[in-house]
């Protein structure tokens, strides 16, 4: 911009100076003929001043680098940003977009195989590329047409194919798996032909893989086959976490019982044992006491005095005492 503005001023000059030249030679009075030819000269100096300077300077936008050319020899070294001097007629300088750039491979298709030998088709690939600053003189040298060829169809088509035959059919209809591959295959081809940080490669896309009707189909029910296996397997799942959470509850119930009915017996026990630890003689005889009906036995069995058993009996109150009679053990 700043170029075709003294290029622009360099023209009005010339175009003044021109009319002062006219003018001196239409005018007959000898002293302003002189200040004419002295104003047209003046100007037509600084005309063309402006648009030789116009031609001696270049200004490196941000994102690009610049090559300078002197008589066609390159100069290896790379320029920088901003304003940048070079001899006009003599030399040029170049400017190489070093932003990232997008190369589309629409029209034709990719064929190729995976790695279970099945053909597949690739298109609409995109690759996003950056050149390295660095190297901008190098790659202007070197490389023949390096803003439509420097990453080239049939270097991405080997790139593809190579990345597709290790891949099986599933992965390479897969985007998230395919097109990282594909990015890394793509650097190492341009790493080989042009050698290491020279071009970057920042992302690749792939818009589309197919296969052949017949395949499709084949794809198709293997991944609904897989859908349904998975689909079983997170329903074998719960089943298995019901039954788990099932068993656990039953374990705890029946858990709960036995401590329960442990808890009663212990409690039995100890109650049981208050009690025969409370008998002795003296409770005996009172609850007999409490118990007699007033009767003395009339019947004792066993020949043994102490191990005798008294049987019925009459009260003290009877008036005729009943005959006592003793039963031997044979």
């Amino acid at each position: 911009m700043l170029n075709v503005l003294f290029v622009v001023l360099g023209l009005i000059f010339v175009g003044l100076g021109i009319y002062f030249f006219i003018k001196s030679s239409i005018k007959k009075e000898s002293d302003k003929k002189g200040n004419n030819k002295k104003y047209g000269a003046t100007l037509l100096a600084l005309g063309v001043a402006s648009i030789v300077f116009s031609m001696s300077f270049t200004i490196i936008p941000t994102g690009y680098t610049g090559v300078r050319v002197t008589f066609g020899q390159v100069d290896s070294r790379t320029l920088g940003n901003g304003f940048n001097l070079h001899i006009p007629f003599a030399q040029e300088i170049v400017l190489v977009n070093n932003k990232q750039q997008d190369i589309k491979f629409n029209e034709n298709a990719i064929s190729s195989e995976t790695s279970e030998r099945n053909t597949v088709n690739f298109k609409g690939i995109t690759v996003t590329y950056q050149i390295n600053p660095e190297k901008s003189a190098w790659i202007y040298a070197n490389v023949t047409n390096y803003q439509d060829g420097l990453v080239s169809e049939p270097l991405v088509a080997s790139a593809i194919k190579t990345t597709s035959k290790t891949l099986s059919p599933i992965d390479c209809t897969n985007r998230s798996i395919l097109e990282p591959k594909a990015k890394e295959n793509i650097q190492i081809s341009l790493d080989e032909k042009y050698g290491p940080d020279v071009v970057y490669v920042n992302k690749v896309v792939v818009n589309d893989a197919t296969f052949d009707a017949e395949y499709d189909e084949k794809i198709a029910k293997k991944q609904q086959a897989q859908i349904d296996y998975e689909t079983q397997q997170i329903e074998n799942k719960k089943n298995i976490e019901k039954a788990e959470a099932d068993a656990t509850v039953a374990k705890t119930n029946a858990q709960a019982k036995a401590d329960a009915l442990v808890i009663t017996a212990e409690a039995e026990a100890d109650a049981n044992k208050t009690i025969s630890d409370s008998i002795d003689s003296n409770v005996l005889q009172n609850k007999y006491y409490e118990t007699w009906d007033g009767k003395l036995p009339t019947t004792i069995v066993g020949s043994d005095a102490a191990a005798s058993i008294l049987i019925g009996g009459t009260t003290s109150s009877d008036t005729a005492p009943a005959e006592t009679t003793a039963v031997s053990e044979e």
